[in-house]
């Protein structure tokens, strides 16, 4: 009996699924264990893995199996699926092959010369070969921007949260600027009455890691389908069969690697969740970046910076690295509830953290769109930095625009969903403590399945089942509300 139209696009998109399979790995293994001598050889293999998986998607014979495929008899979850299959046909087909493997060959090259340009503060060098990546972004923004008849960066920022525009952002992120600023003021004030005492170190990375390891048993990772690692930028990669997750550590300071590790296996659980049943279709993949994000924040902020579950994770500290004075209960939580605007944006509170955000969407819309250049980017950045944090960045490209690994893969587009993804991860933890009245002593006694119970049902077994709206409107009664957020700043810090 002939396969239907549909059946064949199952078909296919199973295997352009093993093809990402393989390229997930490669990749994380090129940011965690390839020698230097590999990385020509290795982008020039993605590159082509990519322009193949190119191909399948957008064949003629791909499109009209599609159009076939709406005129048949499907189920709701089939129809959910189709959707997401047509989606991402809508987008592959508008790219030529030769844009995709250039795009992927000038990312590789400037993520990998990234790595010793950012130590040596040498912007000039990963300037030459940002402009490549933007060059190419903007083609891209073009030709996306054209077709669906939006701005350049709003045709990007759809690829990374579907229905997501830049004048909701405009919204969101212009009430943000109405009331942070003087949260943070007064947070930093109320909390400079009491002086703290810094953790000593040194605190030996095996150490780090075997406590790292603890949090994330705490937390239901499951090790038979991932591991830890260490790469120059923490990330989550790899295949929801296989989660690759990666911290990097630092001996004379604890925190920002074991926040780092709880960040990511919020992405990780949220992989290793997704329903199998599924598996290898695109309904199967995590719903958009923001809700991807608000699954590491919601692990990373809500839970792991919450009094009780400090209060349970210093006894693992306490187990690793013995007792000291900045351990004491009062101190310790304090510690890592104190707001400390700072340079960089993985290490930074969650009350400073969404300046970081703003400030990155600004300058990459205005750099897509073409309003400004590359040569640019450094003198705006210390501009916001001072504006938002009274933080200098003049001659500082290390700690400055240089950062982040986003921008060397023409990344653009995705910076706005963290934040995006911390009003969600608030919303979301308002419903679950709505719904378990005993959640805050199930936290304080390391008793965590109720909570990650609930976001199974209402947020990882649904994958791309429903779109964001209908996911959240389905798990907290509405749509995305910002005042969550703020409340719940409000509450912790104020």
């Amino acid at each position: 009996m002939k396969p239907t139209y549909y059946q064949q696009l199952t078909q296919t998109f199973q295997r352009l699924s093993r093809f990402s399979h393989l390229s997930a790995i490669a990749g994380w293994d090129m940011y965690t264990m390839m020698p230097a001598g590999g990385s020509q050889a290795r982008s020039e293999a993605l590159a082509e893995l990519s322009v193949l998986q190119h191909q399948i998607l957008t064949s003629p014979q791909t499109g009209e199996w599609l159009d076939g495929a709406q005129q048949e008899a499907l189920n709701e979850f089939e129809q959910a699926n189709l959707r997401e299959m047509h989606r991402r046909y809508q987008q592959a087909v508008l790219l030529p092959a030769d844009l995709v493997q250039a795009k992927s060959l000038a990312g590789s090259r400037c993520e990998h010369a990234w790595r010793s340009q950012r130590p040596a503060n040498d912007w000039q060098g990963f300037a030459a070969n940002l402009k490549e990546v933007v060059k190419f972004s903007r083609e891209e923004a073009d030709i996306r921007a054209r077709a669906a008849s939006v701005s350049r960066y709003d045709a990007l920022l759809d690829v990374f949260e579907p229905g997501m525009t830049s004048r909701r952002l405009d919204v969101l992120f212009g009430d943000l600027k109405s009331w942070l600023p003087a949260l943070l003021q007064r947070a930093v004030e109320k909390q400079a009455q009491r002086p703290l005492m810094a953790p000593e170190g040194p605190f030996p990375v095996e150490k780090q890691r075997a406590l790292g390891l603890d949090t994330m048993a705490l937390l239901g990772f499951d090790f038979n389908g991932g591991r830890l690692d260490v790469s120059a930028h923490p990330f989550c990669g790899g295949v929801p069969e296989d989660v690759r997750i990666t911290t990097r550590y630092r001996e004379d300071e604890l925190f920002s690697a074991l926040l780092g590790v709880i960040h990511e296996t919020g992405h990780a659980r949220y992989e290793q969740n997704l329903p199998r049943e599924w598996a290898g279709q695109p309904i199967a993949q995590a719903r958009s970046t923001a809700i991807h994000e608000s699954q590491s924040l919601f692990f990373e902020m809500q839970l792991a910076r919450s009094t009780p579950f400090l209060k349970r994770l210093r006894l693992q500290i306490i187990a690793h690295f013995g007792e000291q004075t900045a351990f004491e209960e009062g101190n310790y939580i304090a510690w890592n509830q104190r707001v400390k605007p700072g340079l960089i944006r993985i290490d930074a509170d969650e009350v400073s953290y969404p300046a970081h955000i703003v400030l990155r969407y600004e300058i990459e819309r205005a750099l897509n769109d073409g309003d400004i250049e590359v040569d640019d980017i450094p003198a705006l950045w210390d501009e916001k930095m001072q504006a938002w944090l009274g933080l200098s960045t003049h001659g500082n490209y290390r700690d400055g625009c240089m950062q982040d690994i986003h921008w060397t893969d023409g990344g653009f587009g995705y910076f706005p969903t963290y934040t995006l993804g911390a009003m969600y991860a608030a919303q979301l933890f308002q419903s679950a403590r709505r719904a378990l009245p005993r959640l805050e002593e199930d936290i304080a006694r390391g008793d965590l399945h109720a909570l990650f119970d609930w976001l199974r049902q209402n947020i990882w077994q649904h994958g791309s089942r429903f779109t964001t709206t209908q996911l959240i409107e389905n798990a907290t009664g509405e749509d995305l509300n910002a005042h969550w957020f703020r409340q719940h700043l409000e509450a912790r810090y104020l």
